[in-house]
């Protein structure tokens, strides 16, 4: 179903009241609250994140960008507080004890928006990982298009990009003014991939993609007319904001882009980078002091362990010359693109066949082994998962980056796969999706400190599913381990600390086989994108916490396959909610 809207900053401007919904006999008032605004909030979120909409299997906003201007922040900062005035008047502990939990998440969400708005933090819109701009470009990939009014739909899409380039453009002059600026060592990365998009042929532009190929069931010259009208809207919509986009980022935005690399050092910085760990972590107990440190210590461990691989192959020489070896000897290179996304796939089917004994419940939507898009690959980090759509013609995509594939081991492959396809991201979001008694809005939460926490929880799993079979592939799952517990240090380092770019480059390469180009990629990114990177480590460690927990008071009635489950059986949860979830599993398996 899809309904054209002029806007869809339709609910409101703020949201005074709920109606009470009918609920059933056994709710009290308090639920029936609760659930009436947790179904008001979703309606807003789609209407006021149409690419999310989108992704959730909604339809109803194709057609349509976000809308981010000064104005509409503060319009959505204004009823996102009333929002948290109504849920802050519902008694929590008149609730059924589900609903403490949707009540808890609610409240995460709201605080952690309105904290993030009152920073402002739109005045930087993107990073090295992550932007306004790919967002857009891939908006409608794997959506469903049968009809006209799907084609026409998406068509309407490329027609917004002008607008939301501009207010992005808009927003970051706004951190211009005010010193929220991102590096200019970040400029000179993302410029190139955003020139890329400013194309003479228009069906060079991965935008033509989704309507290259229109379903037979219209007629040609239906088709043909689509076809037409798609290579317009690219020309005149598009490429032109694109250009637009490059001109002020080299222009504007970069004579006036920071030599600083600390989030500290930007306007309101040191608030802002407490909100970024808030937000990443799901921790407040925790400075960045007391992360840095613990970062040390693990590095100190894992270095233990590496060392220990390193004689376990039988490799006479130092770390540096071992790591040096990995770094450069052809054996451990893919020759082409093909045979990188075959070794990927192989290690993923054989993943996939151990699953069952690790997992009692498993995805029903399958995943693929997809290179990076070209446009976006050279600045792009190794490797990542993109889910699809509710709904959609495709199941998820285990991206691997083929670009400069000498800098893409294959002895990481493992590790990799483990984190970004099963049983990691892919297994945790597409189980999150297929929960029945889940709110709406928490099957498309996402908690980095629990997703991340958990893709590296999954590579440490891989030891026992067997996924292991050299030295060099047990090096570089603690090469791996090793880089997350570098991020705390660097990115504490950097943000805090005063730590420069060229120190954090060298931490990184001389405790990891990382491949320059992957370290290049990653240091950047932490400059970009604070407080993220800490995720990893912290999310896994405490997933460890949880799961030693439950082996020493279960014993023999431990079942690792029912300790998944209720890992991932309520959701994406911040690590505090993940440890009462796990509590009451305890409880009812004892």
């Amino acid at each position: 179903m899809l309904r054209y809207l002029k806007t869809f900053a339709l609910v409101l401007c703020v949201f005074p009241t709920v109606a009470i919904a009918q609920g059933s006999p056994t709710d009290s008032v308090a639920d029936t609250r609760l659930q009436s605004l947790m179904d008001a909030h979703w309606t807003y979120t789609l209407q006021e994140n149409p690419t999310l909409a989108t992704a959730s299997g909604v339809n109803d906003y194709n057609h349509l960008l976000p809308q981010v201007s000064l104005l509409d922040q503060r319009r959505r900062l204004r009823a996102e507080e009333a929002f948290l005035l109504q849920l802050e008047a519902i008694n929590r502990s008149e609730l059924a004890v589900h609903n403490r939990i949707n009540y808890d998440l609610l409240a995460w969400v709201l605080d952690t928006s309105i904290e993030g708005m009152r920073l402002n933090t739109q005045r930087i819109p993107f990073n090295t990982f992550s932007s306004f701009f790919s967002g857009a470009l891939r908006a409608s990939y794997g959506v469903p298009m049968t009809t006209e009014a799907d084609y026409r739909a998406y068509i309407a899409r490329i027609g917004e990009f002008p607008r939301y380039f501009r207010e992005n453009i808009e927003n970051m002059r706004e951190g211009m003014r005010t010193g929220f600026v991102l590096p200019k060592i970040i400029i000179e990365g993302v410029l190139p991939t955003v020139r890329a998009q400013v194309y003479d042929n228009p069906e060079q532009s991965s935008l033509f993609e989704p309507i290259a190929v229109i379903s037979d069931r219209l007629p040609t010259t239906v088709q043909e007319q689509l076809r037409s009208e798609a290579r317009v809207a690219i020309s005149t919509f598009a490429v032109p904001a694109f250009r637009e986009l490059a001109d002020f980022l080299e222009n504007e935005y970069y004579p006036v882009a920071t030599d600083s690399i600390a989030a500290q050092n930007l306007d309101n910085g040191d608030a802002f980078y407490a909100h970024q760990i808030k937000v990443y972590t799901t921790r407040t107990d925790l400075s960045a002091e007391q992360i840095h440190n613990i970062g040390l210590s693990e590095v100190a461990r894992i270095r233990q362990e590496m060392d220990e691989v390193i004689e376990q192959s039988g490799f006479a020489g130092s770390f540096e010359e071992f790591t040096e070896f990995l770094r450069t000897d052809p054996q451990f290179y893919a020759e082409d693109e093909t045979q990188l996304l075959k070794e990927a796939s192989f290690v993923a089917k054989r993943i996939d066949y151990v699953m069952p004994e690790f997992f009692g419940a498993l995805p029903r939507v399958p995943y693929g082994v997809v290179p990076v898009p070209d446009e976006i690959a050279p600045n792009y980090t190794t490797a990542s998962y993109n889910s699809s759509p509710v709904g959609g013609i495709r199941g998820g995509a285990f991206w691997v980056n083929t670009f400069a594939l000498d800098q893409r081991p294959l002895y990481e492959l493992p590790a990799l796969t483990l984190h970004e396809a099963v049983p990691g991201h892919h297994q945790q979001t597409s189980i999150a999706r297929e929960l029945e008694d889940l709110p709406d809005f928490r099957k498309e939460l996402y908690f980095s400190a629990f997703g991340e926490g958990w893709g590296l929880y999954a590579e440490k799993l891989g030891i026992e599913m067997g996924m292991y079979q050299t030295a060099y592939e047990h090096f570089g799952r603690l090469s791996y381990e090793m880089w997350r517990a570098c991020r705390l240090v660097i990115d504490t380092g950097m943000h805090s600390r005063g730590w420069t770019r060229q120190q954090a480059l060298d931490y990184l390469s001389s405790n990891t086989s990382l491949s320059s180009a992957n370290v290049r990629a990653e240091v950047d990114r932490y400059i970009s994108w604070p407080g993220q990177a800490l995720a990893y480590k912290l999310g896994e460690m405490k997933i460890l916490e949880l799961r030693e927990r439950a082996e020493t008071e279960l014993g023999n009635a431990f079942d690792i396959r029912a300790f998944h489950d209720a890992v991932l059986g309520q959701g994406a949860l911040p690590l505090d909610l993940l440890e009462s979830v796990i509590e009451d599993y305890l409880a009812e398996a004892m």
